[in-house]
């Protein structure tokens, strides 16, 4: 078929089958894997050029890993560093482990099992993702950590490429002894290792220095002109081109654009790029999964269906078993520990990628390799029905029966409160005093009760839930007040808000200092500390009753909040690039220092002051 007609199939059969599966719960990722089956397998109306067509669909999972990198700031990852590097790292290395020692149980080259364990370790970071945004379930604990393994698997799949090569065997299973060894498909693999592994440091750093002090002005220099299509024309540049570099040294190019996205996630241009690319991004990852159900091979399936479907199940449950293993040890709530377990147990799209490199390095035989590329097709195609068994019968029955169902939200308003509790409650008092109509959301039925006796109406429900945060009429407010009690839930709710609804102001309650950034990060115009303003108060006065004249008091408490803001401005940068270093707990100090010096005002003078142009304190104002 021509270029046309194969675009015109593949299209026919998305926009048939992925609308059936969403209206059936089905979810798209399904949809699309279905219509490959149809249009490959079963019609045949596609046949040879499907692996040609994943090859070129694979970009949709570079374009994918760029726009995570947008939402992740440098600061973000270092938090994450702790699963990133103990749930990814362990997962990976546990799934290896126990897949290839089981390889070497059933007699395969111990080179061979181990080549199988690598690759089956890895998950689907296309399927797990996409399934993850479309649910709302991304900002959950369960999502959070599912990205933290699936970053940390794409960051492993560069030494696997090199081990590979590594693993070469002579297989009297399925080859003659001898193999082509392709040590590598790039510029670089005529140099010795010492020079490979300086070039991609440098590579690397050029990414990340070229989107640090090159790119930005670039991007200014494009958007004056005005022109939305040559924006997106240069966007697509941008990822086209790292990804090029990348596999021209030998790399991952989801991990360069990765990179690039982190690097400019903190840029003014960060939301445009997301729109830009997103489009591209899904339907590349449309025809990606199509290409996948076009390509499984029923003929292989039929001719040993016990064993196919045996490893296929044996992987599924092996994974899933280290994962919740992982998520218990982790201490994930119970809810997202079958979410994580379930989610990630599938083999990943890397595995076509990594098998055909083990087969041409010698390390699979070709019959073998063939098979498990088969088994990791079914995994994939298994796992949409993995989360919808935990959406529909795991996750209720984890629900307490007494629990009660959320209020359906019949109001809108300008402004939007969640969370009434001893500091939502009262910003929604202060504004609706004002004259604004706010929509109040509260988990608390108590709370609600006691609101609602003194005439504040507020709807029950969880206000981090996307659904509800949607029905409350985000789209049409122009406020959004995020007063939670829970901190992370509180970080990621605001992060959710300011990515899904651009255009709202969002103040936010913060725990404390660290908070505040946090919530500046997520997306918050206002980041405020819940116990601030009240304890300066409340330290204002405890210093008048100690004897000292109110004028010096409130000299002293505006002395003290205004050196605690510039503090908080000078620690910004440092906590956001390197975190509690050493260097932060200095700074600390020497603020500290700073204030005792700030707070040591002449007595005698401020009393001359008082006495003469001040006088005795506004009525009350000792008492207020």
């Amino acid at each position: 078929m021509s270029l046309l007609q194969d675009a015109f199939v593949y299209l026919v059969a998305a926009v048939i089958a992925v609308p059936i599966a969403k209206r059936l719960g089905l979810g798209s990722v399904l949809g699309y894997l279905i219509a490959g089956i149809v249009i490959g397998p079963l019609l045949g109306v596609v046949g040879s050029e499907t692996e040609k067509v994943k090859h070129f669909a694979e970009f949709g999972v570079v374009m994918m890993l760029f726009l995570v990198g947008l939402e992740l700031q440098p600061a973000m990852l270092w938090k994450m560093r702790a699963k990133l590097l103990g749930l990814g790292g362990l997962q990976v290395l546990l799934s290896t482990a126990l897949i290839g020692g089981l390889g070497v149980a059933f007699s395969l080259p111990w080179q061979t099992a181990l080549a199988i364990g690598m690759t089956l370790a890895l998950s689907s970071t296309a399927i797990v993702l996409q399934t993850l945004n479309e649910k709302g379930q991304m900002k959950t604990v369960g999502g959070q950590s599912s990205f933290s393994v699936l970053l940390f698997q794409d960051i492993a799949v560069i030494p696997m490429l090199a081990i590979l090569p590594l693993l070469a065997v002579s297989h009297a299973l399925g080859g003659d002894g001898s193999h082509t060894a392709q040590t590598g498909h790039n510029v670089l693999s005529a140099l010795p290792g010492w020079l490979q592994a300086l070039v991609i440091l440098v590579v690397i750093a050029a990414i990340i220095g070229t989107g640090r002090y090159l790119i930005r002005p670039v991007f200014r220099f494009i958007a004056e002109a005005k022109l939305r299509e040559i924006f997106t024309a240069a966007a697509l540049l941008l990822v086209i081109g790292i990804a090029l570099l990348m596999e021209a040294v030998g790399l991952s190019p989801a991990l360069g654009t990765f990179l690039a996205g982190v690097v400019l996630s903190d840029s003014e241009y960060r939301h445009e790029l997301e729109s830009d690319i997103d489009p591209f991004k899904g339907l590349l990852l449309g025809l990606f999964f199509i290409s996948v159900g076009a390509g499984v091979d029923f003929e292989l399936l039929f001719g040993a269906p016990g064993t196919i479907f045996g490893l296929a199940f044996g992987i599924l449950s092996l994974k899933f078993i280290v994962l919740y293993i992982l998520a218990v040890g982790f201490r994930l709530p119970t809810a997202d520990r079958w979410l994580f377990s379930l989610g990630l147990a599938q083999a990943g799209e890397f595995a076509f990628v990594l098998f055909g490199f083990a087969l041409s390095a010698g390390a699979i035989p070709p019959d073998l390799a063939k098979m498990l590329t088969l088994v990791v097709a079914i995994t994939m195609l298994i796992t949409p029905a993995l989360f919808i068994l935990h959406d529909r019968v795991i996750a209720p029955r984890l629900v307490e029966k007494n629990e009660r169902k959320a209020d359906i939200i019949d109001e809108t308003g300008p402004v939007v409160v969640a969370g009434v509790g001893r500091y939502g409650q009262v910003v929604a008092r202060l504004l609706m005093s004002s004259g604004y109509k706010v929509i109040v959301l509260d988990h608390d039925p108590q709370e609600i009760e006691a609101l609602g006796r003194v005439g504040i109406k507020t709807f029950y429900g969880d206000a981090s839930r996307p659904d509800l945060l949607h029905a409350a009429g985000l789209e049409e407010a122009k406020l959004f007040v995020a007063a939670i009690d829970n901190r992370d839930q509180q970080t990621l709710m605001v992060e959710h808000v300011a990515k899904t609804y651009p255009h709202l102001k969002i103040v936010a309650r913060a725990f404390d200092r660290h908070h505040v950034y946090e919530l500046e990060i997520a997306g918050a115009h206002v980041a405020e500390r819940e116990l601030f303003e009240s304890s300066i108060t409340m330290g204002r006065k405890a210093l008048v009753l100690l004897g000292l004249h109110p004028f010096l008091a409130e000299r002293k408490s505006r002395a003290f909040r205004s050196h605690d803001l510039e503090t908080l401005d000078q620690l910004r940068d440092r906590w956001i690039t390197e975190g509690v270093d050493q260097h932060y707990l200095d700074t600390i100090k020497s603020r500290g220092e700073q204030l005792l010096d700030v707070m040591k005002l002449d007595n005698n003078e401020v009393a001359r002051q008082a006495d003469d142009g001040w006088l005795p304190p506004p009525k009350g104002d000792a008492n207020s």
